[in-house]
Parts: C-alpha cells; structure tokens; sequence
C-alpha cells in the first residue's frame, strides 16, 4: 500500500494554488449610512446622514442652491444644532413633492428619524424639539357647489 509520489503532489498542488493566488482587489467599504424618511404636507424626503465633514446636499445641488428663503435653510439645521452634530455629519436629501417650505419640513423631520436611529441617545432631545413628530395638518378638500373648500359662490337674490 505505497502512495504513489506524483499524486501527492498533484493533491498538494490542486489545493495549494488556490490559498497562494492573489486576492482579488476588495471593494473599499463603502460609509456606513443611515436613513430617515421625512413627509409634510405633500412633501415627501428620504434623508440620508453619515459621518463626515457637514456638508448638506438636496436633490444633488447644495442647500444654498436649492432653497433661496433663509428661514428654509436655517430650519434644515434644527436638528443638528439639538444633537450638537452641526459640523460632524453629511446629510443627502431626496424631496418631492409640495413647495420648499413642505419639503424642507421633510427634510427636518426625516433628518431627526436618521439621527435618533444612528444614536438612541439623542431621541429625546430630537423629541423635546419636535423634530420626530408629524405635523399632520393638510389640505382641506375642495367641495363641490363652491369655489373652494370654505369659499362659495357669490349669492345673487334677484
């Protein structure tokens, strides 16, 4: 019962190549994100925060760019300021729907959701402020026999 020499070999060879090839490059990975999703009257924003640097990004154009009201931009910061994160976090913010100041509402309340799920801790101050509750106030409908949803038409007695 000799083994034959060449077959250990060729067994050692067969496994051996496959631990002493080059791995393959690995994919850098990719920051860790963390997502919240924000709605305000007919606005919809889905917001996504990661560590960095702070810069703030909505529908691939910087804030300045796409909200021109002061008051939008500095709501957008609310949440920030609460948790003290103002210059630690990169916030990217997907909106539509409704008008700026729905959609930076959106961003505000989908920007605590991320928050609160990327630190626990932080929830209740994000709470106490009202960044996580939803202003539930809409649009009353329309009814018919009148111009709009309060507003009739003009009464004419002769």
């Amino acid at each position: 019962m000799s083994q034959d020499p060449q077959a250990t070999e060729s067994v050692a060879a067969a496994t051996e190549p496959a631990a002493a090839q080059p791995q393959a490059a690995q994919p850098q990975a990719k920051p860790s994100y963390t997502w919240g999703v924000g709605r305000r009257k007919t606005a919809v924003a889905r917001v996504r925060v990661a560590v960095g640097s702070g810069k703030i990004d909505v529908n691939g154009r910087t804030l300045n760019d796409y909200f021109t009201s002061e008051q939008d931009r500095k709501y957008i910061f609310g949440p920030l300021e609460v948790t003290n994160l103002g210059g630690k976090m990169d916030v990217w913010a997907r909106c539509n729907g409704g008008g700026p100041t729905g959609q930076s509402g959106a961003i505000v309340m989908g920007l605590g959701r991320a928050l609160a799920k990327y630190d626990p801790n932080l929830e209740s101050a994000l709470r106490g402020a009202g960044f996580l509750t939803r202003d539930s106030r809409m649009k009353e409908r329309k009814k018919y026999g009148q111009r709009g949803a309060r507003r009739r038409f003009q009464f004419s007695k002769r």
